[in-house]
């Protein structure tokens, strides 16, 4: 396959990925998405308890992204 070939990223594009993927929104969004997959494999391999307290950090981490990234609450 040569690097011209239509199936390839282009370089610029993969470069805007990765900033993406850099910004403290995209961490907070990862964590929870990590978080929600960790609960759903403890909980269908048999640790339901363990899976459910993990589950319940989803929210949390999602709450702490807003509060920190939105600059608390106006009011």
């Amino acid at each position: 396959m040569t690097p011209n070939s239509s199936s390839t990223i282009p370089v610029h594009a993969l470069e805007r990925l990765l900033q993406a993927m850099a910004s403290p929104r995209a961490l907070f969004f990862t964590a929870a998405l990590f978080s929600l997959m960790l609960s759903v494999a403890l909980f269908f391999t048999g640790d339901r308890e363990q899976g459910i307290f993990v589950g319940i950090w989803v929210p949390s981490i999602l709450s702490a992204g807003n509060m920190i990234l939105g600059g608390g609450r106006n009011g």
